[in-house]
């Protein structure tokens, strides 16, 4: 993973998986006495109906004492310093500053197992560890590996309106030229140019496939993230619009590219994006929206949350439930300004339904006072709240380019029947009639072949982003180009 950044615990929200962002730095060990604890400890973490592996590697370092590292298989997050190895008896305790998490619990009777717990964020969730030969490994065959048939240069680029720096990745077919291009833009969350979660890598391995097929691609980190300057804390869909329109500039000031058959794809929040770009620049070519939203996230979020809870095998109760939090939330930010009121209104929302809900619903939907100020956070934020308002048929009316919207018809985040009927009546009411609908069968919001469409399955499934529908985006982009391959 690139940058400083290690995606860890998930949570489902908005047109992409979201994860919480923990900043990872160096640190020394402090350790008391070691029992028997060296060696490899593997454990399976459950949030949100998600599987995420967790491996402790334990050694004993030069003065004898041990010391560890933290990796998730499953993230593609590797080394990530345990400040504290403390064993007392049968006790253990891996302190995990860095990210404000600590693993404690047990030896079992023969000392190759414990039993525990993770802590982080206000949250206790069981983990046990058991003692490993081998930790495992992430198989993605898909990702490319060097030598590479085509070109690689790490460039960067000027966001001029907002002071940012940008730094991505150009690959371009061999030969001279001109190219056609295309700026991919992530979806939502702190994404790398990769746009890499749960151990998948979607724009390496579309970027490798758009490449082999003639046509230049440029990826680039979020802002805030790996190489890229700026901060998202208070960005919203607006703000990386401009770092898109940023991106298709720059590929305009280069040579071997065809300026006039450079285009943007965006993945789910990034289709919305390079939709925005394209009402207002008229000189983009042609934009591709993968997953993309056509309605307000508002009602993305509903139906959302609906179709994963019910996949899951919660009760009508609980997901009735869940739909009726959601609604008040999004009343108390449509109808109010103030901050200090907004926060105070939300908690009282959570709070209402806490008092007023039984255990086991409260169970189902994972609800507690420890979750309240992270709920309040998220809703509270600048990004959420011109998503959940912000309705991209107003853009998308103003489209005269060549639009391809694609979906997989298991995708539950970007639902197809609500999203695509709706970018194709607001690309007609434009009087746009150059685009084209795809929905693809057996797909997910990541273009992978799927069982459920569960976001608990993206990480289990070999395959990062299913050929068929990279071979049909490439099809496409080289005939509305007029590139013959």
């Amino acid at each position: 993973m690139q940058g400083e950044r290690l995606r860890t615990i998930q949570r489902i929200s908005l047109g992409i998986l979201l994860l919480l962002v923990w900043v990872v730095s160096a640190s020394g060990q402090d350790t008391m006495n070691s029992g028997t604890i060296e060696g490899i400890w593997l454990g399976t973490l459950r949030v949100s109906g998600v599987e995420l592996r967790l491996v402790f590697r334990v050694h004993n370092d030069s003065s004898g004492m041990p010391a560890a590292v933290l990796n998730s298989p499953d993230q593609g997050a590797k080394d990530i310093p345990v400040e504290k190895v403390i064993v007392n008896g049968d006790s253990v305790r891996f302190l995990v500053a860095t990210v404000m998490g600590e693993y404690v619990g047990e030896f079992n009777e023969d000392r190759q197992g414990i039993h525990g717990e993770w802590r982080q964020a206000g949250m206790k969730l069981p983990l046990g560890l058991k003692r490993v030969e081998k930790a495992p490994e992430r198989n993605r065959p898909q990702e490319p590996r060097p030598p590479f048939p085509y070109r690689v240069e790490e460039v960067t680029f000027q966001n001029n309106v907002d002071n940012i720096t940008l730094a991505g990745t150009l690959t371009e077919p061999k030969g001279e030229g001109p190219f056609p291009a295309v700026v991919l833009v992530t979806g939502s969350g702190p994404q790398n140019r990769d746009e890499e979660l749960l151990g998948h890598k979607p724009f390496l391995v579309l970027a490798d496939y758009l490449t082999r097929r003639g046509i230049a691609v440029l990826r680039y980190d979020d802002r805030g993230v790996g190489e890229s300057g700026g901060s998202m804390k208070n960005a919203t869909s607006e703000d990386f619009s401009r770092d898109a329109e940023a991106a298709w500039r720059y590929l305009r000031t280069r040579t071997e590219i065809d300026s006039n058959r450079i285009g943007i794809a965006g993945h789910s929040e990034g289709g919305m994006i390079a939709a925005m770009v394209a009402a207002r620049n008229p000189g983009i070519g042609f934009i591709v929206m993968m997953a993309g939203t056509g309605v307000p996230g508002e009602r993305i979020l509903l139906r959302q949350a609906a179709l994963i809870l019910e996949k899951s095998g919660l009760s009508p109760q609980a997901v009735a439930l869940n739909r009726s939090i959601q609604e008040k939330f999004f009343a108390v930010l449509r109808s109010e300004r103030d901050t200090s009121m907004i926060r105070q209104r939300l908690r009282k929302v959570f709070l209402d339904v806490l008092s007023s809900t039984p255990d086991t619903l409260k169970k189902q939907l994972g609800l507690s006072e420890r979750r309240i100020d992270m709920q309040v956070r998220q809703m509270m934020s600048p990004w959420m709240r011109f998503f959940l308002f912000y309705d991209p048929a107003d853009a998308l009316r103003k489209v005269r380019c060549p639009v391809l919207a694609v979906n997989g018809d298991k995708d539950l985040q970007v639902p197809p029947d609500l999203n695509l009927p709706a970018i194709e009546k607001a690309l007609r009411e434009g009087g746009n009639t150059r685009f084209q609908i795809k929905r693809f069968k057996g797909l997910n919001h990541l273009f992978q072949k799927a069982e459920t469409g569960l976001p608990a399955e993206y990480m289990k499934i070999e395959e990062t982003f299913s050929e068929d529908a990279m071979r049909f985006i490439a099809d496409w982009i080289l005939e509305k180009t007029g590139r013959e391959e």
